[in-house]
This record gives structure tokens, sequence and C-alpha cells, in this order.
């Protein structure tokens, strides 16, 4: 079988935070999440313990594609310190900086 992609995580985290949020019996949310997106119930009751530890739902980004590319090694050294203080990761940096500047020069 496999794995779900991020995408797929993302979806199913935020409908077991929306059971749960609507006070759904920990049973019935169970067999709800197991039809719902073909999962065992133990995966289902998985989800609805990691989305009982959520405050908001989690973002459902874009499927994502691998690219190469070559920067000067400063201006990794700078990203890479940055992602660190932020918690992000580098990706999710250029891609924000890239969409801004696609937008103001697209």
């Amino acid at each position: 079988m496999a794995r779900s992609t991020k995408v797929a995580k993302a979806r199913q985290l935020n409908a077991a935070l929306s059971l749960l949020q609507r006070h759904i019996a920990l049973p019935e949310a169970v067999q709800h999440l197991s039809r719902r997106f073909h999962l065992s119930e133990r995966q289902a009751y998985r989800y609805l313990q990691a989305a009982s530890e959520l405050d908001r739902p989690v973002e459902v980004t874009e499927v994502t594609v691998p690219v190469t590319l070559k920067l000067p090694p400063s201006t990794v050294k700078h990203l890479r310190k940055y992602a660190r203080r932020r918690g992000l990761t580098m990706g999710a940096i250029v891609t924000t900086a890239l969409s801004a500047f696609l937008k103001r020069h697209g």
C-alpha cells in the first residue's frame, strides 16, 4: 500500500479536527474517517489523536516537484540560517520569495 502524500495527510488531519470540533463520538469519528479516506481504523484513530493536539486546521499545500538551483554559497548559508531561525524549510522560503517576485513581475 502506498504512503499518504503530505497533501492527503493534511486533508485527513483537517477532517479529523472537524469531527472533533463537532463533538462526534470517537468510535463514530473513527468509522467516518476510515470509510471516507479508506484508512484502517488504527490509522483513523491516529489521525484523531494528532488532530486533538491542533488548535487550527493545517495548511493544505500544493503538491511540489523537486528543482535543482545553483546559488552562491553565501546565499545558501544565509538561507539555511534564516530557515533554522524561523522553523521553515528552504523550499518554503524560496517558494514564498519566488511567488512574490512573480506576482510583481509576472
